[in-house]
């Protein structure tokens, strides 16, 4: 039952290392509906079904949350922006049973690999519309020189954690770029962000949930 548990605790990394918001004010608290699209290598063919292609994402200040399902187990990833430690939830209702792993930045580095270090940010002037705001486009490399493009726009402000301490050369947000992280690229997109109340979310274990191991957790379904 878990044996594909480390592929979606990877996706959700992946994920959460990337997510952007856009809106047309100071937004601290709501959900983000965003899009991701895969470059994927033969080698990480197999896992293309497991890698979300649309995910909504809550978020108060700079914890995030991360809902979704793996056959019967539901499987909540909450993270903290900036100080990159985690929780993983996993609910098996069939088996009445609610395993709690408490994620720290050092392992979720050792999963995917370091945050990249971005550099030589520069505006180049171009500007474009993308959904509903106004981007300008920016050019920039990472630690191997290689050369990427992201457009950000300014019509939005968010908490430093949902943005990404990566990006703070970029005066604006993010809107569109692509991440390359322990060999998964991926470009993300933002869809729609909606300003709500999704109420507090943290890092505490809840009380009915057995905390554990990630390679336990893989034991119990056979995983390698």
């Amino acid at each position: 039952m878990f044996k594909s548990i480390k592929t979606t605790v990877v996706a959700a990394i992946l994920i959460s290392t990337a997510i952007i918001a856009n809106a047309q004010k100071k937004v601290s608290e709501g959900t983000i509906t965003y899009g991701m699209a895969y470059e994927l290598t033969p080698e990480q063919q197999s896992m293309a079904s497991q890698l979300p292609t649309e995910t909504k994402v809550k978020f108060n200040g700079d914890i995030l949350k991360i809902e979704m399902e793996q056959g019967p187990a539901k499987i909540t990833i909450l993270s903290d922006g900036l100080k990159k430690d985690g929780l993983v939830l996993v609910d098996v209702p069939m088996m009445q049973k609610q395993y709690a792993v408490k994620t720290t930045k050092a392992e979720a580095e050792q999963t995917m690999g370091p945050t990249p270090v971005l550099r030589d940010f520069k505006a180049t002037g171009e500007k474009q519309k993308i959904g509903m705001y106004n981007a300008e486009k920016y050019t920039y490399k990472d630690d191997k020189n290689a050369a990427y493009e992201l457009w950000a726009t300014t019509d939005v402000q968010l908490p430093a954690g949902i943005i990404g301490a990566e990006f703070a050369a970029v005066k604006g947000t993010p809107i569109k770029f692509t991440r390359t992280q322990n060999g998964f690229k991926s470009v993300v997109t933002i869809k729609e962000v909606k300003e709500e109340k999704v109420g507090p979310i943290t890092l505490d274990v809840p009380a009915a949930y057995e905390v554990t191991t990630m390679d336990a957790l893989r034991a119990m379904g056979g995983g390698q």
